[in-house]
């Protein structure tokens, strides 16, 4: 039966089980946001008056006089007559002028754009990021994704428990991105399972290892957990594991985990209809695990904004699409990220650039890609 092969696959990597984690996933409240309908009244200009005088276009408006009746005994600013009236406007001093919303003279915005020198992407001082200037409230906790650059794009972080998927093509640095949003767990004193089904489990930790992480220490003193599984083996034993990972990712305590990558699970079924069921029923069973989850997936080959099969961006909670940008100006290419959607999180919607260094994913939030 396939249940007794399932408790191998994850019981190797655990060699004890802690008390399980009765903690159920803490209720996700949304609260509205706030009402910025702030329509100013529009004054309404008085009817013009019917005299014979015009009112010089450079004369200020009469300031009201408080709350008794408009003097008419010459106490008012005057105003100059028009060249073709000579006459004294004696009816418009009955009514009280209209207050003028915005005055006369506006204050003159004035935009310094500065130049700089240009290296593929534009770099700006304090360059603005796309946020709402009002802050989305909630009660739900936050998290890192552990990118400081691709963090100081998000308000206030990620929702904790969240379902998150990166979507890029070959070369774009999924794989990096995933170990990385892992290593802040560790680097938090928490825990961590990475499950991959295109890479086995030694050359995951080399690959962390070359990065500055020691993910082979974090293995040995039980905070990290990696699980390399062969992709048709999971999806013909795929009912078993969903009903047993909520389970078991409690019982390790697992703060955040990561599937790289959910394309090949994809791949299994030939049928759209029963990927999308089986994708679907995945998903969820990730969410009921109660830990911050990170899937990859490759990218669709007409667009780099939707994944292979058009799915997963539909199930998670929030999406970030890696990709590469070719100028035809500039021969080297380019890398830039992009936040899609997170939900109950505020978060630019610019593209930022980044690259794929020694030490991980760097963003340059203060750049800008053109």
């Amino acid at each position: 039966m396939a249940e007794d092969t399932e408790e191998d696959w994850f019981e190797r990597a655990l060699a004890e089980e802690p008390e399980p984690d009765e903690s159920a996933g803490a209720d996700e409240t949304e609260e509205p946001e706030p009402d910025e309908s702030a329509g100013a009244d529009e004054t309404e200009e008085p009817e013009p008056d019917e005299s014979d005088t015009v009112e010089s276009e450079e004369s200020e408006p009469t300031e009201p006089a408080g709350s008794g009746a408009p003097d008419t005994s010459g106490t008012n600013e005057s105003t100059e007559p028009s060249a073709e009236s000579g006459s004294e406007t004696s009816d418009s001093a009955d009514e009280t002028p209209t207050e003028d919303t915005f005055g006369d003279e506006a204050d003159v915005i004035d935009i310094d754009v500065s130049e700089t020198e240009s290296f593929g992407f534009d770099l700006e001082e304090g360059a603005e990021d796309g946020l709402d200037e009002e802050e989305y409230h909630t009660d739900i906790p936050r998290i890192g994704v552990g990118i400081e650059g691709l963090d100081a794009m998000i308000q206030e972080g990620v929702p904790e428990r969240s379902l998150m998927a990166v979507i890029g093509g070959a070369g774009t640095g999924k794989t990096t991105f995933a170990l990385q949003f892992l290593q802040e767990a560790l680097r938090n004193d928490g825990k961590a399972v990475f499950i991959t089904l295109e890479e086995n489990r030694e050359r995951i930790l080399r690959s962390a290892s070359q990065k500055g992480w020691d993910f082979e220490a974090a293995v040995e003193d039980g905070s990290l957990a990696v699980l390399d599984l062969d992709p048709v083996d999971m999806a013909n034993s795929l009912t078993s594991i969903r009903s047993e990972l909520p389970r078991l990712v409690g019982d390790f305590e697992a703060d955040r985990l990561v599937l790289d990558s959910v394309s090949l699970l994809e791949m299994m079924y030939d049928d759209q209809a029963t990927r999308r069921t089986e994708i679907y029923d995945f998903a969820n069973a990730l969410k009921r695990a109660g830990v911050t989850t990170l899937v990859t997936s490759e990218a669709s080959e007409d667009t780099a904004y939707a994944s292979r099969f058009g799915i997963i961006e539909y199930l998670t909670d929030a999406v970030f699409v890696l990709q590469y940008v070719r100028p035809e100006e500039f021969q080297e290419t380019r890398l830039a990220v992009e936040i899609q959607k997170i939900r109950d999180a505020n978060h630019s919607r610019e593209s930022k650039p980044y690259e794929l260094t020694s030490g991980g994913i760097e963003v340059y939030r203060d750049a800008t890609i053109f």
